[in-house]
């Protein structure tokens, strides 16, 4: 048995050198050879890499880097990602079994809204719409999310993937402002975006800033937590960054997400509650004013009584329940709002509009049953962090600090999700999904630890 083995492996090699000679031989390119030669140390990377391949599609994915930096663009890495965190996971699953996947009440409400998503694809009022948005987007978000979950398992990967949001946050946020600064892509005379030549999603002025509200919460956290030395200086790079650039948008919803964010970490600092909302109350009104909404083109002071803006979310959320009573058990499918607006609207203007509402676009897409699944996975979410945070807190100097940071920051950054909800439409995006993947995952490492550090007692 033991010396079979060599001779396998030489097998292995004549074989191989077999194959590239029938490959010189059919095709005499010497580029397509060495690409050959290279792929195995290529499948190599994919399969050592899993982490960084995974965590940089979704960094892609839901930061559009390659649409910030057009340099990018026909590179097609996102594509590439894909291919290769797919390969991977895969692998590890099945061949290595170094995966290993586990459960939690988390991913049993969202899997079981997945599984209502699903089922309003086959009822969707636009079939091929809700096909589309699914086989384009929303099935790489459910798979990145549980990968994210059971791949971020170690201290030292919630630091990387920390440190990887709050990187892809300012490359957005210096984008965002120059663009602004220079009066690039701004719409309706004032408001900021990124790639909308592109037609790329941070084209939208309240979707950018939805996009810097993310790691706004990562940066905030982790410069507020006094022992991660010079990452503070990063991280506050960061949120002066994300802050600027959320008023650059000029979008309501975005700024009162922000607000959240800052209400949530200022409650580990500030111990009275009245101080807090004090401060909160001064600091809305400073930024509706820097932001200068008063004077938008949509939503502006110069339009009496409720503006322009006020009244077409209210039309569109009537629409959504309506769209809701007509179909209470799968709505009308994913990204089928748009689509469906004029059938039931009692306002018509010549143009469909979106629902700019997390909640109401639920209501519409998924119906009544969709709704409460989706609060259901919030309030699952958000008991998970004030769990973990519990556990830290009676005995913090057992936790990686970066745990405590990324623990805090999912959970701001859900409040911040569920305040901003009000206004923007992110019930099908990769946000909510991410800090729920973290969530579970901070919580299985704090529990990890935990159990180390009994095993290790006495």
């Amino acid at each position: 048995m033991r010396q079979a083995t060599p001779n396998f492996h030489l097998f292995i090699l004549f074989t191989l050198c077999c194959g590239l000679a029938a490959v010189w031989l059919l095709v005499p390119d010497p580029r397509l050879i060495i690409a050959l030669c290279l792929l195995p140390l290529g499948a190599l990377f994919v399969v050592n890499q899993t982490f960084w391949l995974v965590s940089l599609f979704v960094i892609f994915s839901f930061f559009r880097i390659h649409e910030a930096f057009p340099q990018l663009y026909h590179l097609r890495i996102p594509l590439l990602l894909s291919m290769g965190s797919l390969s991977a996971l895969l692998w590890h699953v099945l061949i290595t079994k170094q995966l290993k996947p586990y459960w939690h009440p988390v991913l049993t409400w969202m899997s079981l809204f997945w599984l209502i998503v699903i089922f309003g694809i086959v009822f969707a009022a636009n079939r091929g719409i809700a096909l589309e948005y699914f086989k384009n987007i929303y099935w790489k978000i459910m798979v990145m999310s549980l990968a994210i979950t059971w791949l971020v398992n170690t201290s030292a990967s919630v630091k990387k993937i920390s440190l990887l949001i709050i990187f892809a946050g300012l490359l957005v946020a210096g984008v965002a402002i120059s663009n602004s600064i220079n009066g690039i892509g701004l719409v309706e005379g004032s408001r900021v975006t990124i790639g909308r030549d592109l037609g790329s999603m941070l084209g939208d002025p309240n979707d950018l800033s939805l996009v810097l509200m993310f790691p706004l919460a990562f940066s905030l956290s982790l410069m507020m937590t006094k022992s991660l030395g010079v990452v503070r200086v990063l991280g506050l790079l960061c949120s002066v960054a994300a802050l600027f650039a959320v008023i650059a948008t000029q979008s309501r919803g975005g700024l009162l997400g922000c607000v959240a964010v800052l209400g949530m970490l200022g409650l580990k600092h500030i111990r009275s509650r009245t101080l807090l909302v004090t401060i909160a109350i001064i600091a809305a009104a400073a930024l509706y004013a820097v932001a200068d909404i008063s004077d938008r083109q949509s939503g502006g002071a110069a339009e009496e009584g409720i503006d322009a803006s006020a009244m077409g979310r209210l039309y569109a959320w009537e629409a959504a329940f309506k769209m809701a009573i007509e179909h209470p058990f799968s709505g009308v499918g994913i990204d089928n709002f748009y689509a469906n607006y004029y059938f039931y609207s009692s306002h018509w203007d010549g143009l469909n509009h979106a629902v700019h509402s997390t909640w109401f676009g639920v209501l519409a897409e998924t119906g009544f049953v969709g709704l409460v699944v989706f609060i259901g996975l919030i309030v699952c979410v958000l008991k998970t962090c004030r769990k973990s945070i519990e556990i830290i807190n009676s005995d913090p100097d057992s936790y990686s600090p970066y745990i405590h940071a990324t623990t805090y920051a999912v959970l701001s950054g859900i409040v911040g999700t569920i305040v901003s909800g009000t206004f923007l439409t992110q019930g099908f995006n990769w946000p909510i999904y991410i800090l729920s993947a973290l969530a579970v995952a901070c919580r299985q490492v704090i529990q990890n630890d935990s159990q180390n550090k009994n095993q290790a007692s006495p």
